[in-house]
């Protein structure tokens, strides 16, 4: 009996989703675009809850055409926006994606981007994984 039992637990932990292994993207946001602009930015608090470091190395949508990574630096008292290659959020931690620091630039809408609207984006990982998030557009 206590084969049985022991087959059992290991097919119940193979099959139960396994939350280490993900990324959350809590209270992440868009800004709607102004009439006549062609970006916007995204915000948010990327958490990995996982044992293991995860690196960003890519992100996408399928309702703007280049989606990009930017960080904001003062340098002699000007702001300056730079692309970001990669972001690393390491096991356990947190990386927060906000105005005035690390953010996710969205150009190119294919579709109107106002409050209401959902836009998908996705964060592809060096290890070949792919995290897919609704994001609503919300005034902020």
């Amino acid at each position: 009996m206590s084969g049985w039992l022991l087959v059992l637990g290991i097919l119940l932990s193979a099959c139960s989703p396994r939350e280490e292994a993900g990324l959350a993207f809590d209270n992440a946001w868009i800004r709607p675009l102004p009439p006549g602009m062609k970006m916007t930015a995204g915000f948010g608090l990327l958490r990995n809850p996982g044992n293991e470091s995860i690196q960003i190395v890519s992100f996408t949508s399928p309702e703007f055409g280049d989606v990009s990574l930017h960080r904001t630096e003062m340098t002699d008292g000007v702001s300056k926006m730079l692309e970001v290659s990669s972001l690393s959020v390491g096991a356990g931690e947190t990386a927060t994606l906000e105005p005035g620091g690390y953010h996710l630039m969205l150009m190119m809408p294919a579709v109107e981007i106002q409050p209401g609207h959902t836009v998908t984006i996705e964060f592809d990982t060096a290890d070949g994984r792919r995290f897919s998030f609704s994001v609503p557009v919300e005034r902020r």
